[in-house]
């Protein structure tokens, strides 16, 4: 099924690409919400296991993908407008869940801590608001290439990083994808990784108090960049938190392979489609995938 595509005025004067996949009007809707630059056709792999049980919506921000040539690009993103974006569609569409990716989650979860009335729960996957000795490497050598104009380079880092264990022939999409930019995709890549390093994760992380609904933390164990131990705190702050490590996975999760695409849906739809109590009732708990998920959530 093709989805509607949609173009949306947004605050900020923005206007966004939606593609709204309508698959059955008594299926409750989940909104995606992407990483850094990354574009809808990230989710495709995603899209596959959800639309078995939900209608679907995701879009691309003003600066990429099928967005950028409705903006004029002249000024850069901030996580604020990104915020804005998100809580606005949130609005728009009434989606019963969200799914977040990498640094997409800092948006979600600061979207879900001003408690959209539609949304019951959230999975925010690759994400963790602690910047490592990994992380800090990758930033520091992506700012030097951005700083030469060595697009190749930065391609390079990507696929050699966060991206390592993608399959080959996603690793090539990425390096012409990236290879190719336009300038001012470029210039809100550098701004995106200047803005990583100056925020002050504890004043935001306090915000996160205000998120009541049921969270999944869905992370690679492979992944040193967004690891599984640095994003555990955050059950201080969010009460109905529950964490899965994805086992054999890096930063990209369903996109690295099929045994790990199968493990991403099935935690994914169970944690959707249980009920809210069970959720509460594992608050804090960590539960490795490879085990059975049925004594915890129950599928209605």
């Amino acid at each position: 099924m093709e989805p509607e595509a949609l173009l949306i005025s947004v605050p900020g004067g923005f206007k966004v690409y939606v593609e709204h996949y309508r698959i059955n009007p008594s299926f409750e809707t989940v909104i995606l919400v992407n990483g850094a630059l990354a574009t809808t056709t990230s989710f495709n792999q995603t899209v596959k296991y959800l639309k078995e049980h939900f209608n679907v919506v995701l879009y691309d921000l003003p600066y990429a993908g099928q967005s950028k040539q409705h903006n004029d690009n002249s000024a850069l993103l901030t996580k604020d407008n990104e915020v804005d974006i998100l809580s606005f569609l949130i609005s728009r569409f009434e989606p019963s869940h969200l799914i977040s990716i990498s640094w997409g989650g800092v948006a979600a979860l600061l979207a879900l801590s001003k408690a959209p009335k539609s949304v019951k729960k959230a999975v925010i996957g690759s994400f963790s608001p602690k910047l490592n000795a990994a992380m800090l490497d990758y930033l520091d050598k992506g700012q030097r290439y951005l700083e030469t104009n060595d697009q190749a380079g930065a391609s390079a880092l990507l696929n050699s990083t966060v991206g390592k264990y993608l399959p080959r022939l996603l690793k090539l999409y990425n390096y012409r994808y990236l290879s190719n930019l336009a300038q001012h995709e470029y210039a809100q890549i550098a701004f995106h990784m200047q803005q990583i390093r100056e925020l002050d994760s504890q004043r935001y992380v306090n915000r996160f108090v205000g998120i009541k609904i049921p969270v999944l933390f869905v992370n690679g164990e492979l992944d040193e960049y967004t690891t599984a131990s640095d994003i555990r705190p955050l059950s201080q702050y969010i009460r109905h938190s529950r964490f899965v490590t994805v086992p054999a996975t890096g930063h990209f999760l369903d996109l690295e392979n099929k045994r790990s695409w199968a493990e991403v849906a099935r935690t994914t739809n169970e944690f959707l489609l249980g009920t809210a109590e069970s959720a509460e009732q594992a608050a804090g708990e960590e539960v490795d995938v490879a085990r059975s998920f049925g004594p915890v959530f129950a599928t209605s």
